[in-house]
Formats: structure tokens, C-alpha cells, sequence
């Protein structure tokens, strides 16, 4: 006779006033006892289906560091690859999905750098550079907040009553006072000069036959000032880029400052679906000028055929898990637009294969495409011989996997990343055949033309 197979157990719900993530973030931080490793995955440009929901959790159960490739489980090392492992921890706690509610009721939160994605092409020739940041940090949340922006309703979904007390009560705190947070002296790693002959040699790259494109970045760095405040920082930058997939977290030695507005993957149990983002165009105050911004994007010949470039290629990799005849590109170069920047996104789905997991998933398609190149591997070489330096989290991944197995993550462009006492900031754009080097530069500055105004205004 078979044994009897164990039903999940439903997690415990408790409604909660509706309010603003970011506020509850700063009653959780405030206190004799701050909330540790807090992690606010929030949608500040709301939208009916990319911008509705929130989460905010602190205080993990377990933690997961990935070092060189090595995973550490609560600073015990893992004999087995990080994202298996990950997939495996997940399973280990699974939980009923409530249905009606966000989907992040629970599960594993954090970040892949950009740099780990050299652990999954060994047979790329990328450098180990100095690390900027672990590989990967991952905390397991039994409790989180979760905030649905669309019907203006919040709860608080966790394991046990005991964990749902214990975080309504911090959330009864008031307000803690927000620090300094501008950041002076950031400036670029490079000069101008290096950053347009780095796309140049790309182009060369290109019209040699050796890639068809690669996104070419520059960085911008600060010490860490004294008392430096990412709470704040999130606060204003949320203020003046809102984004739908902004992140902050505030870690043990790494803070992460997030205003994204491109997503790497989702995956509902289902469908996986991609966002790739390519084709970009500053806005202009002037009503009239902007819409001509707008309709010169659309028409660009340059960019549209950016764009479909990277939408090959995350057929392709979406093909290596889904089942067959399933992937599909519902929408081609659309225009979204965001507070200082027009962008075309397109968006590739795919269902996933029976035989397949969100690791699988995970490998198949990071790091993203529209911040790596075609062809991936060859590009992301080409990447690390120019820019000769680790990324860190800036092009990585901010996200969360679900006890039900279901994923989200951004790709962390528009991102300040603060650890080993210094500020890093990083801003490109994609290069093709038709590139010129001086506008290329224009456009990496207005990437990250936010952040920078952000982080030079006077602290609170």
C-alpha cells in the first residue's frame, strides 16, 4: 500500500491597512533592533499587469552566499552547484500558493550578479576580475509583506501567527529619520575618449563577423560617505525614476539601490516570460518634442533591429527548457516610457518543459540577453576584454523564487551598488553596425542620468 501523499500546509494571512512598501520598509528599519537584511522588491510605476504588486520581508531564516561559484549555506560550503541547490532548498519547504493573493507568499529573495554568468559557460574565456560582491545572496523569508497596488490592499502572509506577530509589530513602529544620502566626487572610471574607442573596437567586432552586437558599459564610482543612508537614497530615487521593478536591499556590507524597469524572467508555474529592453530615447519636457522622441524611436531602423536581435535570442534560450512550439514573441518593439527615458520592449514567452525547473530556467537565460549580446558567450568575452572589470550586481538579477516554485527577477540596470566602502554606479547601451561612438556615450549618460541627479542633491 502506498503511503498517503502530505498536502502543503496553507500558509497564515492576515490583512493588513494598505500603505506605501516603502514606508513600512522605513518602520521595520527603525528600532533598537533594525530588521536585518531587509529586502523590498517594489513596483513604484504602477501598472495593471507589470506594476501591481510589492514585497518586503526581513529577518531570514536561512541565507544562502554564493562565493566563486561556491554556494554557503549559514557559512557551511555546498558541494553542489548554487542554482541546484537553490531549486533543492526550495523544495524542501514547500508551501500552499493561496490563490487570489500576490505570488510571492514566501520563498527565497535576493540577487545573481552579472558575474556568475562566466560559472555557467565554462567554456567561456571571461577573467575571474576581484569580485565587486558574492556571486549570489539568497535569504529564505517564511514571512512577507505583501502589497497588491491595483485594489489598495496589503497582507502580511507567513508561515506561523507567531511570524505574522512579530512583524505587525514592528510595523506599529514610527518612522525612523531618514540620513544623508548624496554621494559627492562620483565620476567616471574612464574617459570619454576610452569608453567611444571601446565602441568603436565593438563595431570592428561586428563588421569583422566576430558578434553581431554587445552592450558596452562605463562606470562611475564615489567613496561611501560617512553615515551614508540607502533607505534615503531608495526614497529619493524612487521619487524621481519610478520604476516597476525597483529593489532595495540592504544587506551586511552590501547595499543595493534599484530603479529597474526591465524584467530578466517570470515564471508562473506555466509560462516563463521574458522583457528584453533595446531602443532607448531621452524625453523632453516640451509635450511636442517628446512625442517626436517617441516616433523617432519607433522608426528607428537601428534600434528596432537591436531589438529583434536579442528577441532571437531569447527564443533561443527560452526554447532550451520550453516545450516545443510554445515560444512565441506576443509583443515586438512596444513602446514603454519612464521618467526620463522612452524605451522599445519586446516580450518572448514560453512554456516550461515538464522535465524542466526554475534552475533550469535561471541557466537557460541568464544573464539577460539585452545586456550581454549576440552571440551570448562571445559577446560577454568581448564584454569583459574591454571593460576589464566585474559588473557585480549592476546587469545581474534582483528577484525572488517562491516556495510554489514560481520566479520573478529584474535585470539591475539603473542600480547603485554600496560595499568595501565604495558607491558604483554603471550606465551603456548596445552596440551594432551602426553605432557612433559620441552618441553612445550621449546615451550611456542618460541611462543613468537619474541616479547621479539623485545622489548629488543635499541630504535631508
Amino acid at each position: 500500500m502506498t503511503e498517503a501523499r502530505t498536502r502543503p500546509a496553507l500558509p497564515f494571512v492576515r490583512e493588513i491597512i494598505y500603505a506605501e512598501p516603502f514606508a513600512m520598509a522605513r518602520r521595520l528599519k527603525a528600532g533598537e533592533r533594525p530588521a536585518r537584511a531587509l529586502t523590498l522588491l517594489e513596483s513604484v510605476q504602477r501598472h495593471e499587469h507589470l506594476g501591481r504588486y510589492s514585497f518586503l520581508a526581513c529577518d531570514p531564516a536561512q541565507t544562502l552566499v554564493v562565493e566563486n561559484g561556491v554556494g554557503f549555506l549559514d557559512g557551511e560550503p555546498q558541494s553542489i552547484a548554487p542554482f541546484a541547490l537553490l531549486q533543492r532548498l526550495v523544495g524542501e519547504r514547500p508551501r500552499a500558493h493561496v490563490a487570489g493573493l500576490p505570488p510571492f507568499q514566501g520563498g527565497w529573495a535576493g540577487y545573481i550578479s552579472y558575474d556568475y554568468g562566466r560559472h555557467l559557460e565554462p567554456k567561456a574565456r571571461i577573467p575571474a576580475f576581484a569580485p565587486a560582491c558574492p556571486d549570489m545572496v539568497f535569504h529564505r523569508f517564511d514571512t512577507v509583506i505583501a502589497t497588491d497596488h491595483l485594489q489598495e490592499r496589503a497582507w502580511i502572509i507567513s508561515a506561523t501567527a507567531a511570524g505574522a506577530d512579530a512583524i505587525e509589530a514592528r510595523l506599529k513602529q514610527k518612522q525612523g529619520p531618514l540620513g544623508p544620502f548624496a554621494v559627492p566626487g562620483l565620476g567616471p572610471d574612464i574617459t570619454r575618449d576610452r569608453h567611444e574607442d571601446n565602441v568603436r573596437r565593438t563595431v570592428e567586432y561586428i563588421l569583422a563577423g566576430d558578434i553581431f552586437q554587445a552592450n558596452i558599459t562605463q562606470g562611475f564610482t564615489a567613496a561611501e560617505p560617512a553615515g551614508f543612508d540607502p533607505l534615503a537614497l531608495y526614497g529619493r530615487l524612487r521619487d524621481r525614476n519610478p520604476a516597476t521593478f525597483a529593489a532595495l536591499l540592504d544587506y551586511e556590507g552590501l547595499k543595493i539601490i534599484s530603479s529597474s524597469p526591465e524584467r530578466l524572467v517570470r515564471f508562473n508555474g506555466i509560462t516563463a516570460e521574458a522583457r528584453p529592453i533595446k531602443g532607448t530615447s531621452r524625453r523632453d519636457a516640451d509635450p511636442m518634442r517628446d512625442q517626436g522622441l517617441m516616433i523617432e524611436l519607433q522608426a528607428s531602423r537601428k534600434d528596432r533591429a537591436e531589438n529583434v536581435m536579442i528577441v532571437d535570442l531569447l527564443r533561443n534560450d527560452l526554447s532550451r527548457v520550453s516545450k516545443p512550439g510554445t515560444v512565441h514573441v506576443p509583443v515586438l518593439c512596444g513602446l514603454e516610457s519612464y521618467a526620463n527615458v522612452h524605451h522599445l520592449v519586446s516580450v518572448v514567452q514560453g512554456d516550461l518543459r515538464d522535465d524542466m525547473t526554475v534552475a533550469d530556467l535561471l541557466a537557460a537565460v541568464f544573464p539577460g540577453g539585452s545586456i550581454t549580446g549576440a552571440p551570448k558567450i562571445r559577446s560577454m568575452e568581448v564584454i569583459a576584454e574591454l571593460e576589464e572589470r566585474p559588473r557585480g550586481v549592476y546587469c545581474g538579477s534582483i528577484g525572488y523564487i517562491g516556495f510554489n516554485g514560481h520566479c520573478d527577477f529584474n535585470i539591475a540596470i539603473r542600480t547603485v551598488q554600496v560595499s568595501g566602502g565604495v558607491v558604483r554606479v554603471q550606465g551603456g547601451g548596445g552596440i551594432t553596425a551602426r553605432s557612433q561612438a559620441p552618441a553612445e556615450y550621449d546615451e550611456s549618460l542618460t541611462k543613468i542620468a537619474r541616479l547621479r541627479e539623485a545622489m548629488a542633491e543635499a541630504a535631508p
